[in-house]
């Protein structure tokens, strides 16, 4: 039981970051431990959990991260009883489409063994009968991975907030963190109007997590936060866009997909950002415009609504999750990039067992996993000998 001390509670893991990291692995170490998870926003998922585009694909990603994404599946397609009032997953489909001068990235793609056996290349004119907007010019090959789904991103993140407090964990938003300090039992953090004294600091601040790290005198790891842009068009009147794949470009260069009735639309921008509540620049809104004009016959006459969002990646580009090399007391759970729905229900696994000093499950060690992949030794051999 968590155990409130006028203004300070104690607790075995205090999580930072309410984003789906923080949420997933909150709610795997709840079913053993106290959990208190501390939100700087008013509410959980504001940032980059909030705009996400939430595909779930497993060949989507480098090596790692459809390793991890293969061992979440089972999590996605059969949730917990109870967990979500829905389906988490709902078939959409993807068309990696390529123009005369793309053959070769289409090839290269299609290489990996996984990648293969996931897609069927098509003719140009299956591809123009699932989305007759294409323009013939820019899918003179294409790819069709038909086991690609959208994740319901919002039932996903509030079932592991309402799993978590179902559990007796708590999340206390408004909630930034001012000051950190390390205790010969832990830490004491001290944000909004609380102080919690808890045994474990988990790291999953996502953007903000190597300063959070220097507040509590701890080494960064080198995130990298990167602006992505996306917006909403209206369909062309007359077409029902419901069932359309996600189109993909294969040097990734723009996206589209429906979305609500509409069509939500990026130009796959990597912006390097500070960390930030993230706003839409105006040229890239006008890039992802006129990229989609020139793939489509369609002439965008109005951008319904547009938004940014931060992806945090580190030089790898690979997830993060372990205690750090100098303090085993404090855990990163970070850089999960634009994988972090996909990848939460193995990763956060993967990270409670890690927390609790337990070995990761059998299951997905066999889908190619290996914790020291995922650990932040790794970002800095020379120091550490990995």
């Amino acid at each position: 039981m968590l155990r409130p001390q006028g203004s300070v509670i104690t607790t075995e893991f205090a999580v930072i970051g309410a984003g789906i990291a923080g949420a997933s692995v909150a709610y795997e170490l709840s079913a053993t431990a106290p959990v208190v998870v501390l939100e700087r926003e008013p509410h959980a998922g504001y940032h980059a959990t909030g705009r996400s585009a939430a595909l779930f694909s497993e060949i989507y990603g480098n090596t790692l991260v459809r390793a991890l994404s293969r061992a979440g599946r089972r999590f996605l397609f059969e949730p917990p009883a109870g967990f979500t009032d829905g389906p988490l997953l709902v078939p959409r489909g993807v068309l990696y489409i390529a123009n005369a001068g793309q053959r070769q990235s289409l090839e290269e793609f299609r290489r990996a063994p996984d990648v293969a056996r996931d897609t069927r290349e098509l003719p140009a004119a299956e591809g123009l009968r699932m989305v007759p907007i294409l323009r013939e010019s820019s899918l003179a090959h294409c790819a069709y991975e038909p086991a690609a789904m959208d994740v319901e991103a919002h039932g996903l993140h509030q079932g592991y907030l309402r799993g978590l407090r179902a559990r007796g964990g708590r999340v206390l938003t408004h909630s930034a963190v001012e000051s950190v300090r390390r205790t010969a039992q832990g830490w004491s953090i001290v944000a909004g109007t609380a102080t919690i004294e808890a045994r474990v600091l988990i790291n999953a601040a996502g953007a903000w997590a190597d300063e959070l790290a220097q507040l509590a005198g701890v080494r960064p790891i080198g995130i990298e936060p990167k602006r992505r842009t996306a917006l909403l068009l209206q369909p062309p009147a007359g077409l029902a866009v419901e069932r359309w794949p996600m189109v993909i470009d294969i040097d990734e260069t723009f996206y589209f997909k429906p979305d609500a009735g509409k069509l939500l639309l990026s130009p796959a921008d990597e912006t390097p950002s500070a960390p930030c509540d993230a706003q839409p620049e105006d040229l890239d809104v006008a890039i992802a415009v006129d990229r989609f004009e020139n793939a489509t016959t369609v002439s965008v006459d109005r951008v319904t609504h547009s938004w940014a969002g931060l992806r945090t990646f580190v030089a790898d580009r690979s997830p993060v999750a372990g205690f750090d090399p100098d303090d085993q007391a404090f855990f990163w759970l970070v850089g999960q990039g634009g994988y972090g729905f996909q990848t939460a229900p193995a990763l956060s696994r993967v990270a409670a067992a890690l927390a609790l000093g337990r070995e990761v499950d059998s299951d997905i060690r066999e889908q190619g996993v290996a914790a020291e992949a995922l650990s932040p030794a790794r970002l800095n051999p020379a120091r550490y000998g990995v």
